[in-house]
């Protein structure tokens, strides 16, 4: 039995994983509330969790791999979708799907390539040298959601600072608890505001159905707080990536048709979310082992992305690779809504930055780069960059 999910990393999952899962794809795994549970690190068992609707994703059930975590004693609030089961999740998933139109979608992107060569404009005007996230990976996402949920981009600092203190692995329970009530009493506002006056995005389109202003709370909640860091990082921690890779930079940058499949291997290769969890609502069996009705199962989302089996030379970051079956989003009934969404700015973002600054480096040393190892979802917290005038 391990006792702790390994953390450390530079781009590569930590070491233990793969050690773990070269013994075998499932594990047994010491939570430290004192549950005993298992881990999955196998590419192939990770998505035969999630896809199987004896495990559940409900709130009340699951313990979380990390220290200080909240016992999982109670259901999701009205809302809170990603951690409820068929029916309630159905619901939830089915009125936000029909959301996302092709005219939406097509408005966005429009809207995704001005914002980037705004912030590449506005780069440029200041010289090199310059932090990319806050030039472009941070600005750039959090333009986005508000386009899509009708959020005054006047408000995204107040909301983006809160929900980064959500984030962080070392808070007090009171810092959490201030942050999560700051958060919503934001969105809370913005709820009420459209229902008054509605306009043309999500969440007024959301507020003319059935659902409460509890509900909608908690649905703005949960897609701003996964739409927002989760870009910023991929978008931040892809560059650096590609930076340290300079063959792979240099393809993308000769040939910026490739960025699709680019981003899909960067998903894979970078998988800046650690870790998912699901509950065994039955006893069966997994991987040749017995699972006990009640059991939480880690899944190792770096892991299960850098399986051998189905990723041949995993540590290798390779553009042109079809990295298809990776579950950087998840996989099955619970796979992120907004995958389409993250996918558009790094396809946009990433070719345009490397267009328009040919001689981009890094502006410090890789080992001095400020990695996110204190934060849930992985990254960097600055990205320094120069380039030729």
């Amino acid at each position: 039995m391990t006792r702790t999910l390994p953390t450390e990393r530079p781009f590569d999952p930590p070491r233990g994983l793969a050690e773990l899962r070269e013994k075998s794809p499932l594990s047994r795994l010491d939570y430290p509330d004192g549950h005993a549970g298992w881990l999955v690190t196998g590419h192939a068992l990770a998505r035969e969790v999630l896809a199987d609707r004896r495990f559940s994703a409900r709130a009340e059930l699951r313990h979380l791999p990390v220290p200080g975590a909240p016992a999982g004693d109670q259901p999701a609030p009205p809302g809170m979708f990603g951690s409820m089961d068929a029916p309630e999740h159905t619901r939830y998933r089915r009125l936000l799907a029909g959301q996302f139109t092709v005219r939406r979608m097509r408005r966005l992107t429009e809207r995704i390539q001005a914002v980037a060569d705004e912030c590449l404009n506005a780069m440029a005007e200041r010289g090199s040298p310059a932090d990319v996230v806050p030039a472009l990976a941070r600005p750039l996402p959090a333009q986005t959601i508000c386009e899509l949920l009708g959020v005054p981009y006047a408000e995204r600092d107040r909301f983006q600072q809160h929900a980064l203190t959500l984030f962080r692995l070392d808070n007090t329970p009171e810092e959490t608890g201030e942050a999560y009530a700051a958060v919503h009493g934001v969105i809370g506002e913005l709820v009420a505001a459209k229902r008054k006056a509605p306009s043309d995005d999500l969440l007024s389109d959301l507020a003319g159905t059935d659902l409460t202003d509890t509900e909608l709370v908690n649905i703005g909640f949960t897609l701003l707080g996964a739409g927002l860091d989760t870009t910023t990082n991929m978008l931040a921690l892809g560059l650096f990536a590609l930076l340290e890779h300079p063959d792979q930079l240099a393809l993308l940058r000769t040939e910026p048709q490739l960025a699709g499949t680019a981003v899909e291997e960067l998903l894979r290769y970078l998988s800046i979310i650690p870790f998912t969890v699901r509950t065994a609502l039955e006893d069966l069996e997994l991987g040749g082992e017995q699972v006990t009705a009640g059991e939480s199962v880690t899944i190792s989302v770096p892991a299960a992305n850098h399986d051998p089996a189905h990723f041949p030379e995993p540590e290798k970051l390779d553009l042109r690779r079809k990295a298809s079956g990776h579950v950087a989003f998840g996989h099955g009934i619970h796979q992120c809504l907004g995958q389409q969404l993250a996918r558009v700015q790094m396809q946009v973002a990433l070719p345009a930055l490397l267009t328009r600054f040919p001689s981009l480096r890094l502006a410090a040393p890789a080992e001095d780069i400020d990695l996110r190892s204190d934060m849930l979802i992985y990254g960097v917290h600055h990205l320094p960059v120069a380039w030729e005038a």
